[in-house]
């Protein structure tokens, strides 16, 4: 991977926009950009998908495409979608900030790069639609990363990426311009871009940013958790999500763990630490301030993709408006409900009006958005 890295030839960046425009509030860092294929499956085709069901755990180009190739015989009929296979722009930190971005009205943009392909080319469309600034996201000769979202009939999702094949920016590729004059750095837990994650926090916590960290999947806290835990110990990771099994693996428990644990173990290291408790909303805490706040809106669950990353963009805009803790909760649920009701990482017109409904309705400051 390091060698075909080194190979690929970059292309020249984009052109900066006309004028000087402000630097987007919040930034994210996506290593490699990524594209979501995301369909409803039965339990049949998840018992021949290799790895734990409900999990992420990376494939190979040849099993995505044979992934896709069984989605496409086994797509389950709804009522309710028209279109029950969708392609996306997807990734953790892509769904925060198109989120912030398209749902809230926060200035963002993303940091990382893409490849020269159709996926590539369909990753600048869907994020630049929704307002994301890509003046940071490099474009290189090479494949652009692709992700199986395999969602049951119950909601639940499996995600198996591919990312192997994939540009991906390197450490040495991060400046200060990047950084410089935004307020928050979106960033998710992965080993294999630690060296990535480490450099671009470096640099943005020299440019005065506070950085949030999302935990990915219980397999990666598992499998690198003393990793995980070097990367809190630095004292730079302002605020954590975790959701409550990745809460579970970063204390070690066992089936019977009590969330507010790793709710304390986070807080430790981080001034905003969060919880996310799927049906049962979330806990957080500042300080010593602890907050348990209900979910909304799950009676309508589809699909589970993207309900943390949407909370993260509920939360943020709380925190970036200034925002008491228990409201930024609240945010984030509204936000967090709104993205369960349709398939895939990316809010529907109608379900951003949704949350708009219950956040007028639980006294919660409204977008200011442009039109």
């Amino acid at each position: 991977m390091g060698a075909e890295a080194e190979q690929q030839q970059q292309l020249p960046p984009p052109s900066p926009q006309a004028g000087k425009a402000d630097p987007p509030a919040v930034v994210g860092l996506q290593v490699s950009a990524l594209i979501d294929h995301v369909a409803r499956v039965d339990w049949s085709l998840l018992d021949r998908v290799p790895g734990d069901r409900g999990g992420s755990q990376q494939v190979s180009f040849e099993e995505l495409d044979h992934i896709l190739n069984e989605v496409n015989a086994l797509i389950l009929p709804s009522h309710d979608d028209p279109s029950p296979v969708r392609t996306m722009a997807g990734g953790s930190v892509a769904n925060t900030v198109r989120g912030l971005s398209a749902g809230f009205g926060i200035s963002t943009g993303i940091i990382g790069a893409r490849g020269d392909d159709d996926q590539g080319i369909l990753f600048v469309n869907n994020m630049s639609f929704s307002g994301v600034d890509l003046t940071r996201l490099r474009a290189k000769k090479g494949h652009t990363a692709q992700c199986a979202c395999l969602v049951d009939a119950s909601g639940n999702r499996t995600m198996r990426p591919c990312l192997s094949s994939a540009v991906k920016l390197q450490a040495n590729e991060f400046t200060k311009e990047d950084f410089q004059g935004s307020k928050w750095l979106v960033v998710r837990y992965a080993q294999q871009n630690l060296a990535q994650i480490i450099e671009a926090i470096r640099v943005a916590k020299q440019e005065g940013l506070s950085v949030s960290l999302d935990l990915a999947s219980f397999e990666m806290v598992r499998d690198y958790r003393s990793q995980l835990i070097a990367l809190l110990e630095t004292g730079n990771i302002d605020l954590c999500f975790a959701n409550e099994d990745e809460a579970r693996e970063i204390i070690g428990g066992g089936l019977t763990y009590d969330p507010e644990d790793a709710l304390a173990f986070l807080s430790k290291h981080c001034k905003w630490a969060v919880v996310t408790l799927a049906s049962k909303g979330c806990i957080a805490k500042h300080g010593k301030q602890v907050v348990h706040v209900p979910a909304i809106g799950e009676s309508n669950a589809v699909d589970a993709t993207g309900a943390g990353d949407l909370f993260a963009s509920g939360f943020l805009y709380g925190l970036v408006k200034g925002l008491p803790l228990e409201e930024c909760c609240k945010v984030g649920v509204c936000s967090g409900g709104s993205v369960v009701r349709a398939l895939g990482g990316e809010v529907r017109p109608e379900n951003w009006q949704w949350m708009y409904k219950q956040m007028h309705a639980g006294g919660l400051l409204l977008p200011e958005l442009k039109n």
